[in-house]
């Protein structure tokens, strides 16, 4: 079993494992390329973390609900770039290119978005100031919650594509796809070494506008 405390061995063995990983991107230009980041600190009791949000539930696209730092790339932009830039715009965290780790497939949503996830090593990131007006809260959500057996949780979705959502114990509750098919590609690749697709995984149909 990984240790799953913050250390430079767990970032080692994160990087190691992405790198030997095989991505799949979508070339799809019909599709507008979005990133998010998938980020890591250190918790207040020496676990590691990932930061996720909830977005306003004013906003157009998403209210209230559950996502992972991120949105669309500017014209001429990367995806890490843009992954670093969201993390900077959102939470007031400035990192550097050295700390992105690795990358995940590209995931397609149903609202017409295909989602590079980026893996960040936030370390020592310093205090996270959330911009209100797109961030309503931030979850530091223990990587230890990733590993549990209840991940997946798999309903019956439209076209023979299951329905995919993460129980997070220190949420209480769970996430849905996207976020959730990313986050379990994570654990799966980066925190075990596995080959495991998501792409084929759907979205609930509050997660379609």
């Amino acid at each position: 079993m990984i240790d799953l405390f913050f250390s430079t061995d767990l970032r080692a063995c994160i990087e190691a494992n992405l790198s030997a990983f095989k991505r799949h991107a979508i070339a799809d230009e019909s599709l507008r390329h979005a990133a998010v980041a998938i980020v890591i600190v250190e918790g207040n009791d020496g676990q590691a973390v990932f930061l996720l949000t909830t977005r306003p539930a004013g906003l157009r696209r998403h209210g209230g609900q559950y996502a992972l730092p991120g949105g669309r790339l500017d014209e001429g932009e990367t995806a890490p770039a843009a992954a670093l830039r969201e993390l900077e715009e959102e939470l007031g965290l400035t990192l550097g290119q050295d700390r992105i780790i690795g990358t995940l497939d590209d995931y397609p949503t149903r609202s017409g978005f295909r989602i590079t996830p980026i893996v960040v090593w936030g370390g020592d990131a310093g205090a996270i100031h959330p911009d209100a007006e797109e961030v309503d809260q931030v979850y530091h959500i223990p990587l230890a919650d990733l590993m549990s057996p209840d991940i997946p949780h798999l309903e019956p979705g439209p076209d023979d594509h299951p329905i995919l959502s993460a129980p997070l114990a220190t949420l209480g509750h769970q996430v849905f796809a996207p976020t959730a098919a990313m986050l379990y590609q994570f654990r799966e690749v980066a925190l075990l070494g596995h080959d495991t697709r998501v792409a084929h995984y759907d979205q609930p149909a509050f997660a379609w506008k």
